[in-house]
């Protein structure tokens, strides 16, 4: 039977974070340069729920000539601290390949690297994450009517459960995959969030035809590699425009992911907020690097005149059914400007389809009900992405994603990560340190 106990003497902590990706990972680095500088009595006490047993982000789209999007002095900490331990920099030097970089006269690190580099950083701080914990519940801590605090729940490998006494969660559950409508996965019918998980197990398979569903980076690069890896297959890539639109990363769209444009978003009109995220979608979704898309093109090209045309884009095309039969996959498409519907038999589908944000409601059970939604539903945040709740609330939870209504397109961005974590840390420390919350060993957390 699972078990209940309290960690150690139920220290309350400051953070409890839920979920270690880079913006948790980010936040913890922020805490433990803030405690190296710290009297005791003004540390900070944090600890970090990761279910996964060990630190990962997206592995299966760790292609190896896949590079990041975004610059790498955007990493876990420059823009926040630019004399950080734990920069990029400090990270290529430690692994004796800062000159190498230099010389490379690249902003954008391979995808392969910049993971290596999340890992060097999560190693040491090691001490505040426990791995293999996956949070079951929030319990609200109440004294004279009062939400206090919380008891973060997590359940281990083993069933057992630990709880966490926190006066702050912070959220960064993550992404969890997006599938077409009436598609379910299988296995013959893959999210790209799985590919070379999945593609390692046709290793001694002699594949004939996938099918790619979507249109952005994700898309490209599984078509890119599918093609590549299996030279005597076809790869359909599916898009419901008339092919790759490239991103915008030209230096002035580049702004909408400054700090500063954090402040001018959230205090802007419904209006204008809107026109925003319309205006500048085109600087992260459905979008494509321009040196992959005249790749793929040069491929669809020479194979014209080569006569084995084994890339096809198949445009203005939707995705309309898929029926897993076996052995092979039945994929029924639509000829958007004609209607015409036809069906391809396929090895394996792949929709590169994009994700869904965790809901945060759903993380917090009951206590959903005391924080306040905007005219859609969707969650009322603070400057500092504190959710809004009733007076009756003085212990905070904090999101990290899901907040680009409130925030703009950085929200959850590794763009913002290392400034967004230095005023999400400031803002519980300055509400600490405001006034009591939760007597007792308030610092019992603490990792120096």
């Amino acid at each position: 039977m699972p078990q209940t106990r309290h960690d150690g003497a139920v220290p309350v902590y400051d953070l409890v974070g839920v979920g270690f990706g880079p913006s948790n990972l980010a936040l913890a680095i922020a805490v433990l340069e803030h405690n190296a500088e710290a009297d005791e009595a003004s540390a900070a006490g944090a600890v970090f729920l990761e279910r996964q047993p060990g630190f990962g982000w997206h592995r299966g789209m760790l292609i190896e000539d896949a590079t990041m999007q975004v610059s790498f002095l955007k990493d876990l900490v420059t823009l926040r601290n630019p004399q950080s331990s734990f920069s990029f920099l400090c990270y290529l030097r430690e692994r004796g390949r800062l000159i190498d970089f230099v010389n490379h006269k690249s902003l954008f690190p391979l995808r392969v690297e910049f993971h290596d580099y999340l890992e060097w950083a999560a190693t040491r701080v090691d001490a505040m994450v426990r791995y293999g914990h996956e949070m079951t519940r929030v319990v609200p801590v109440i004294s004279d009517g009062v939400v206090e605090a919380f008891d973060v729940e997590a359940r281990d490998g083993t069933g057992a459960v630990t709880v966490f006494r926190t006066r702050n969660v912070v959220l960064a559950g993550g992404l969890s995959p997006a599938l077409p409508p009436g598609v379910t996965p299988s296995p013959r019918v893959w999210h790209s969030r799985d590919l070379l998980t999945k593609a390692d197990q046709l290793a001694g398979a002699d594949p004939s035809r996938f099918v790619v569903v979507g249109a952005g980076q994700s898309a490209a690069e599984v078509t890119a590699f599918l093609h590549e890896r299996f030279p005597d297959a076809e790869v359909c890539g599916v898009l419901s425009r008339y092919g790759y639109s490239p991103a915008d990363d030209s230096p002035f769209a580049n702004r909408i992911f400054d700090p500063g444009a954090v402040d001018e978003f959230f205090d802007a009109s419904a209006q204008v907020k809107a026109m925003l995220l319309a205006y500048h979608g085109n600087t992260n979704y459905s979008v494509v690097d321009t040196d992959l898309i005249e790749a793929l093109y040069r491929r669809v090209y020479q194979e014209k005149v080569l006569g084995r045309q084994r890339l096809r884009l198949l445009n203005v095309t939707r995705l309309v059914a898929a029926a897993d039969q076996g052995e092979r996959v039945a994929v029924t498409l639509e000829a958007m400007l004609t209607g015409e519907r036809t069906v391809l038999t396929a090895d394996v589908l792949v929709c590169a389809t994009g994700y869904h944000q965790a809901d945060p409601f759903a993380l917090l059970g009951d206590f959903a009900e005391r924080c306040e939604r905007d005219e859609h539903g969707r969650a009322s945040v603070e400057r500092d992405y504190r959710l809004r709740t009733d007076d009756g609330v003085r212990a905070g939870v904090y999101l990290q994603g899901g907040t680009e209504h409130t925030h703009g397109l950085s929200s959850s961005l590794l763009s913002n990560t290392a400034t967004r974590c230095a005023e999400i840390l400031q803002s519980a420390l300055a509400r600490r340190d405001a006034g009591p919350v939760m007597s007792g060993p308030a610092r019992a957390g603490t990792f120096a």
